[in-house]
Order: C-alpha cells, then structure tokens, then sequence
C-alpha cells in the first residue's frame, strides 16, 4: 500500500514538467563541439519571475569523459555555459547574456519573449568546449550535461523535478 502511494505522490509531482536535454558531440579537427538543447516550455511561474526584472540564469555543466570498465569513469575536461534573461521593465527588452567559464561571450538584447526563452534553452550549437583534450584513437567516450536554474533559493517553484536534469551521450573517436 505504501509503495503504491509513493509512486503515486511521485507522478503527480512529475507530471506536468516533462523535460528532455539533448546532447550531441561531434569530434573534429582535435577538439570536440558539443551541441546541446533543453526542451521545456516557458512556465507561468518562470514567465513571472523574468518579469519581474530578476536575472534568471540556467547553468549547464558539460563533462567531457571517458569510460572505464574497470574503475569509476574518469572526467578528462569540464566546462560550464552559463545563459542569463534580464527583462528591462523601462525600455521592455531582454538583455541576454552568455558566458563560458565566467567569460563573457555574447551579449545581446531582444524585444521577444521566445527568443529569450530559446536563449536559455536551446542556442547552443557546436560550441568549442574541449580543444586542449588529448583524445586516443578508438576510444570511448562521452559528453554528459548537467542543467539548473540560478537563482535555486527562489521562492517559486522551477519546472525541474530534482536540482538538475541531466543527459549524455556517448561517442568514439575514430580517426
């Protein structure tokens, strides 16, 4: 009976906010890009809360490793992409920001609430994460992003079921 109640609270708790990440890593040229994408809808309480003028970040960690079936699997390289909505209630544009390690990378400002959502969530294409990683032939690895929101102690609730979503996806480096 228990059990039964448990699974029960926990779909109800998951229900309405699905989300999928997608990763994709292509090796090339001796570094390997990673492209990624959240796919989550804007919510009500996300929506509010941009509103309000709060600076809403979604952090991704992406770790670079390599699989061992002997021992625990080793993480060769880490990075950590940062993107960041600030609505401006005085002049109702989205100033939009990107960084890379604590490096800024692409400023920009929208008056579009859905291209605001997409910076969060889904621009993230062939980024240059690992070209200081030495990859051996034939080897196996894999890239696993990390999400969540920033700021975590807010005083709503964010669409994720637990502090993180996570995905990987595994690759081999043939040359």
């Amino acid at each position: 009976m228990f059990a039964v109640l448990l699974i029960s609270a926990l779909l109800a708790v998951s229900g309405p906010f699905d989300q999928t990440l997608k990763v994709a890593p292509l090796p090339r040229d001796g570094q390997v890009l990673v492209s990624f994408k959240l796919q989550q809808e804007l919510t009500d309480e996300v929506r509010t809360t941009i509103r309000s003028g709060m600076a809403v970040s979604f952090v991704y960690k992406i770790d670079l490793r390599r699989s061992s079936a002997v021992w625990v699997d080793r993480t060769l390289a880490s990075t950590v992409v940062r993107a960041t909505v600030r609505y401006d209630n005085l002049t109702r544009r989205y100033l939009l920001t990107r960084t890379l390690d604590n490096r800024v990378e692409r400023p920009d400002t929208t008056d579009s609430e859905e291209v605001a959502w997409r910076w969060l969530t889904d621009q993230f294409d062939r980024l240059p994460l690992f070209s200081s990683v030495h990859l051996e032939s034939n080897g196996e690895y894999y890239v696993r992003v990390s999400a969540h929101a920033a700021p975590r102690n807010a005083g709503f609730v964010w669409p994720w079921r637990g502090d993180d979503v996570s995905a990987f996806t595994r690759f081999t480096l043939i040359r």
